[in-house]
């Protein structure tokens, strides 16, 4: 039986490793893999900021990879969240009575999404200020 408040808080904190696919979908899922692409991709380009420097136009055009998918699994975990419990009960406990107690809403599942909503609008903010400030400079 999945639970609506675990998957919520998997997806915001572990979304980018995509573990939540692996709870929610199980190890076969393709989109629990692919999910690491840009995470590692734009973690390559933190470290290749930090061992260079900031000037190194690889790594400012990588970075924004690692804000956006972590902005983006915010989203998908607010999205879990506000779903109604049967529908999440249809979703991913089809086995179960729709007005089962893993799809229902409760206190931890709503601050988790307050904690996905905070952290992804933070995330994505400073993704965009930071290309922002990267085109400015290279078109200076």
């Amino acid at each position: 039986m999945k639970n609506k408040t675990l998957a919520v808080w998997l997806t915001f904190l572990t979304g980018p490793l995509g573990l939540h696919r692996l709870y929610l979908y199980g190890r076969y899922g393709l989109g629990s893999w692919l999910t690491l692409v840009p995470v590692l991709l734009g973690g390559y380009g933190v470290l290749r900021a930090r061992h260079i420097s900031l000037d190194d136009q690889l790594s400012w055009l990588l970075i924004p990879l690692l804000g956006l998918t972590i902005s983006a699994y915010a989203l998908r975990a607010i999205l879990y969240g506000l779903q109604s419990g049967p529908a999440w009960n249809t979703r991913f406990n089809p086995e179960e009575d729709p007005e089962s107690p893993a799809g229902q809403t409760n206190g931890l599942t709503v601050f988790g999404l307050g904690a996905a909503l905070l952290g992804g609008t933070g995330v994505l903010l400073a993704t965009i200020a930071f290309s922002f400030q990267r085109v400015f400079e290279f078109s200076a």
